[in-house]
């Protein structure tokens, strides 16, 4: 009886800390280098909260697709929703495609390597005229939930 009860409580401490761990996080993959400039550049601008360099990241007529606000469209209306925006951040890849002028980056972002996923984003991508990949929209949202 005290085996069967012995398993029982080691059953009970498992499930209880595998409940409390973090849900896995998708695998991070390695982008070519001009892809990963994108994310790169961002991360930077953001860590400066430079608003204009940020959106200079856009398709001139690029989206930015937050959640829970308007669309906003355009690289000046870009430069004023990311105006007072920035900090830490940590952009990683799960899945990308590029073919010709057109592509995107699917990933998820922390505030620091190694950290917990908080959110996660869709990048569209379209090539500019000297060849460098410019965000045509960029599209996130959290994992927190929302009661």
């Amino acid at each position: 009886m005290r085996m069967i009860l012995a398993s029982f409580i080691a059953c009970v401490i498992a499930l209880a800390a595998w409940a409390q761990t973090p849900a896995e996080q998708l695998p991070s993959i390695n982008l070519p280098p001009d892809l990963q400039r994108v994310l790169s550049d961002y991360e930077a601008a953001w860590l400066k909260k430079d608003a204009k360099a940020l959106s200079e990241l856009f398709a001139e007529d690029g989206f930015v697709l937050s959640t829970g606000r308007p669309p906003v469209r355009g690289r000046e209306a870009i430069k004023v929703r990311y105006a007072n925006s920035g900090g830490d951040l940590f952009l990683r890849a799960w899945a990308y495609a590029a073919e010709g002028s057109t592509g995107y980056i699917i990933g998820g972002y922390s505030k620091a390597k190694g950290e917990p996923d908080i959110g996660k984003f869709t990048l569209t991508l379209q090539k500019g005229k000297d060849g460098r990949w410019l965000i045509m929209s960029d599209m996130d949202n959290g994992n927190a939930t929302r009661n």
